[in-house]
């Protein structure tokens, strides 16, 4: 497996979280601008945003904490030569369910489908590293 086929679905999921970040720093710019909210009102934290500015920010967090476990994995998979066709089958199917996840969070907000995109992904995150681990445990000095 070539990098750049193992660090394409990095870059995607990258790009989404600082797509993600831009918007919430664009609806915040815009809340304060717009007197929705004053900056003495969120300066020590998030409770006073307006709900849709704290929806997004809300998934902002989402995204630099699960995916977190999916980087340190792909750069561990990398550096010891783990990252095969399934390896990045798997870290596709991870991020399309990051994808929904965002979108779910975002739009509608239905808690059992972003519950349904949220343990999809984590529990194709737990194969992929539970998968590693054995490669690692099993491989012959």
């Amino acid at each position: 497996m070539t990098i750049k086929m193992i660090l394409l679905p990095v870059f995607v999921q990258v790009t989404l979280t600082l797509a993600v970040l831009i918007w919430m720093a664009r609806s915040r710019v815009a809340a304060v601008k717009g007197k929705a909210v004053r900056v003495g009102d969120v300066a020590l934290g998030q409770l006073n945003w307006p709900p849709r500015v704290q929806q997004i920010s809300n998934n902002y967090h989402s995204q630099l904490q699960l995916p977190v476990l999916f980087y340190v994995l792909t750069v561990l998979a990398i550096i010891t030569r783990q990252a095969d066709l399934l390896f990045v089958v798997l870290a596709w199917l991870f991020v399309v369910s990051r994808l929904i996840h965002c979108y779910i969070h975002t739009t509608s907000n239905f808690m059992l489908y972003r519950f349904y995109a949220f343990a999809t992904g984590m529990v194709i995150l737990l194969a992929m590293w539970l998968i590693f681990a054995v490669k690692i445990i099993l491989a012959t000095p």
